[in-house]
């Protein structure tokens, strides 16, 4: 039997490391994803120019190099970009990306980095927002970014090819439940934030939510820590309770056999409240006075102790999410 050459092994080789080389692409890109940049996906006024690419968290970098970091604690799965001209207008060019996250809380915490008080509202998605020369928005568990060139004021345009994407794309989920805990009064339009890793800079404060408010006529800022289980957030209302213990900033702690709270002068943010109950640590940071947040703690407490309704967690998801 006669054994293979040399050149007959290295193009064996070659075509193994070609075809395992395209499996992680495949397998991280879904049909959503390869719908919403199709060649027919902006309609006929608009052709693809070359060839829709996709990346993976080991190739992310090769497209956004210095941003990428930012995506992979929001559970960055698959990227699609591509670039489509405008057959009317050449000088017209749009830069499309799709990015798929890990879930539909990821996916807007990416897109609440980039979203800013003032921004205009596009209602796109379940929220999204535009300018003269971008808009972004998120749906479900994806998070698009179209980016205009050669053409300034093209809102109308982008708002256009903004709607074709999300056509393509699963239907939108809504807003994530989680941002019901701190939808109480005073809470600043469009400041909401889902931050994955070390809420308010603390590395005890795994991952949580926030937003500013407005309190007594005063700028302060609500959060919640998101834990797995209550002895996991006991856990890290100690850390905190430490960390406000070591600074010596009058530090007074109330314990009941439901919850545990604590009022404090933290080093970096003033006054604050903060409670332990159930899976969350909940607070109110940048007091002036701190007692003046605990009717605001109760409502979230509440909303916390919210039953599943005979419809099940699903309907629950949807009421806390309207």
């Amino acid at each position: 039997m006669r054994r293979p050459g040399v050149i007959t092994l290295i193009i064996l080789c070659a075509f193994v490391f070609m075809l395992c080389s395209s499996v992680p692409v495949c397998a991280a890109v879904d049909d959503a994803m390869k719908n919403a940049l199709s060649r027919s996906a902006f309609g006929e006024g608009w052709a693809l120019d070359g060839s829709v690419k996709f990346y993976t968290p080991d190739t992310l970098f090769e497209q956004i190099n210095g941003e990428a970091e930012l995506y992979f604690p929001y559970g960055f799965e698959a990227l699609a970009t591509a670039i489509y001209t405008n057959k009317a207008d050449p000088q017209l060019s749009l830069l499309a990306d799709v990015y798929r996250m890990s879930s539909l809380l990821n996916a807007f915490g990416i897109y609440s980095n980039y979203r800013k008080a003032r921004s205009e509202e596009a209602p796109i998605g379940a929220e999204g927002f535009v300018s003269s020369t971008q808009l972004m928005f998120y749906q479900y568990k994806y998070f698009v970014r179209l980016q205009s060139s050669g053409h300034e004021g093209a809102k109308a345009v982008l708002l256009a090819c903004g709607r074709a994407v999300s056509q393509n794309l699963p239907p939108d989920a809504g807003r994530p439940r989680e941002l019901a805990l701190i939808k109480i009064p005073g809470v600043v339009p469009k400041s909401e934030r889902y931050i994955a890793r070390s809420l308010l800079g603390y590395p005890f404060f795994r991952k949580g939510v926030t937003a500013d408010l407005i309190l007594e006529g005063e700028r302060a800022q609500v959060f919640a820590v998101l834990e797995d289980s209550g002895d996991a957030a006991r856990k890290t209302f100690e850390h905190y309770a430490s960390y406000l213990r070591s600074s010596g900033k009058n530090l007074d702690i109330s314990e009941s056999p439901e919850r545990i709270s604590l009022t404090a002068l933290d080093p970096m943010y003033g006054g604050v409240f903060a409670e332990q109950t159930g899976h969350y640590v909940i607070g109110i940071i940048r007091l002036k006075e701190p007692s003046t947040a605990k009717e605001l703690i109760g409502q979230m407490r509440e909303r916390l102790s919210i039953k599943p309704p005979p419809g099940g967690l699903m309907m629950m998801k949807k009421e806390m999410s309207q």
